[in-house]
């Protein structure tokens, strides 16, 4: 039973059906806002799943019902509202599995969206200004932790017969990601630091992704770009004066080009695909099952209790 709502909910609760949940989305009469702000999202998140309106004025008893039917109950309220609501995580059977996605953990009341949470953190400090590119916080400190801990209490709950209330903090999971950082090894070495680990822009306005920092792989690549007289300055104290050799070089010709350049050799280098190629490229399609209309199963599950 999936209370969730907007991105890190619907995410986690998706990648559980594609393994074989059966999920279902409990929304308020008004439904999930992310219906209205991004409907292709809520559709690619929420094919497949059932959608029951909980109208907790008329109907207190369907919410805390369809939670004890439940094998796993997640919801991403604030502090203290799915208590108030009676489907907190005292308020379910012993054997549901509860997990609870938070942006700050357990008890913290702080507002918050992904860049905030990315923010608190650490993801951010090297590349600020710049927005990350897909919400690393929501969607992998949340949605794939939640994932994680959601089957390994499953797991847990075959042996012992109990389940366990999950507590989930986006801010200090996605701060996990990062945090063997903080043990030696050099600043920003993957994050801008190294010129042999970077993206470059191509004659045509388009980008080239370059990540040999293995010798070998750096030597094959300065041999095809005709620059051979770079291979001993791979890791120079000047990074900047190198990098900006590299941009003058990857600037003469389209990407297009540069990538029969290196087809089939070891040399580290891709494009700055666009999802469209991306997705052509590795096969990803629409959803094969329609997202559910507002409400449409509640009466299937209404008519559930009462038989």
């Amino acid at each position: 039973m999936d209370f969730t709502r907007y991105l890190p909910g619907p995410f986690a609760s998706r990648e559980l059906l594609e393994r074989g949940a059966r999920v279902v989305r409990v929304e308020t009469p008004e439904g999930d806002p992310l219906r209205d702000v991004a409907p292709g999202w809520d559709a690619a998140l929420n094919a497949g799943k059932e959608s029951v309106v909980w109208d907790r004025q008329r109907d207190p008893e369907l919410g805390p019902g369809l939670c004890a039917r439940a094998d796993v109950v997640l919801e991403g309220f604030r502090p203290g509202v799915a208590e108030r609501l009676g489907i907190g995580a005292r308020d379910v059977p012993e054997s549901v599995v509860y997990c609870s996605i938070t942006g700050f953990g357990a008890g913290d009341r702080l507002a918050g969206h992904d860049l905030n949470y990315a923010g608190w953190a650490g993801l951010l400090d090297d590349t600020a200004p710049a927005l990350p590119p897909v919400q690393i916080a929501d969607l992998a400190g949340g949605a794939l932790y939640a994932v994680v801990e959601i089957l390994a209490a499953l797991l847990e709950r075959e042996r012992s017969g109990r389940g366990r209330h999950i507590t989930v903090s986006m801010t200090h999971n996605a701060h996990r990601l990062a945090a063997h950082r903080l043990y030696g090894e050099p600043e920003r070495t993957l994050t801008g630091a190294l010129a042999c680990y970077r993206i470059y822009e191509t004659a045509d306005g388009r980008f080239l992704t370059l990540t040999p920092v293995e010798p070998k792989f750096w030597r094959r690549l300065c041999e095809l770009i005709g620059r051979a007289d770079l291979v001993d300055r791979q890791y120079e104290p000047d990074q900047e004066a190198l990098a900006a050799e590299l941009a003058g070089v990857f600037r003469t010709r389209p990407l297009a080009e540069w990538l029969a350049v290196f087809e089939g050799e070891d040399v580290m280098a891709g494009p700055v695909a666009t999802l469209a190629e991306a997705a052509e490229r590795l096969g990803t399609s629409r959803p094969e099952r329609a997202a559910p209309m507002l409400g449409e199963h509640t009466d299937a599950w209404r008519a559930s209790f009462e038989g």
